[in-house]
């Protein structure tokens, strides 16, 4: 599968297993493959996940600024290994381990998470990247992930 910068909705959903409302990647903007690729995740305050988390002062849960963090690492590992999407049976992307793990600030509705992530290992099966969640210039959230490919 070819694919040009850059990737939306449309893209994202054909390389990863993820859909509504579980799907945290809006778009990707940057990608040099094996090494580093930065995503966008919309913030809005129709996420389901704000109508108890918390009620009257919504943010968003930290758990699943990871899993942001996380799909936009997915989607550069499965683009960056070759013939990674052809079997999509075996192509999902798996967390091993979350280390590091950080929030600096809380994540609201309206606001738009940058999410930066930057490969420190790579291979056919195990990745392990540094990642950034960014909301504008401030540093919302950090850790260091690694995931099996299939």
């Amino acid at each position: 599968m070819a694919f040009e910068l850059p990737l939306t909705y449309r893209d994202i959903i054909r390389i990863l297993p993820h859909r509504y409302p579980f799907l945290l990647v809006d778009r990707i903007t940057e990608m040099e493959a094996g090494k580093r690729v930065v995503g966008l995740k919309n913030v809005t305050a129709n996420e389901p996940f704000f109508e108890g988390h918390f009620p009257g002062n919504p943010i968003m849960p930290g758990v699943l600024i990871l899993e942001a963090m996380a799909q936009v690492g997915g989607v550069l590992a499965l683009l960056s290994v070759p013939g990674a999407l052809d079997d999509k049976e075996k192509s999902g992307v798996y967390f091993m381990a979350i280390d590091k793990a950080k929030f600096r600030r809380p994540v609201v509705p309206g606001d738009q998470l940058r999410l930066e992530l930057e490969a420190l290992r790579t291979g056919s099966r195990v990745w392990k990247m540094a990642g950034k969640a960014f909301v504008g210039e401030a540093l919302a959230a950090q850790a260091e992930l690694t995931a099996a490919i299939g």
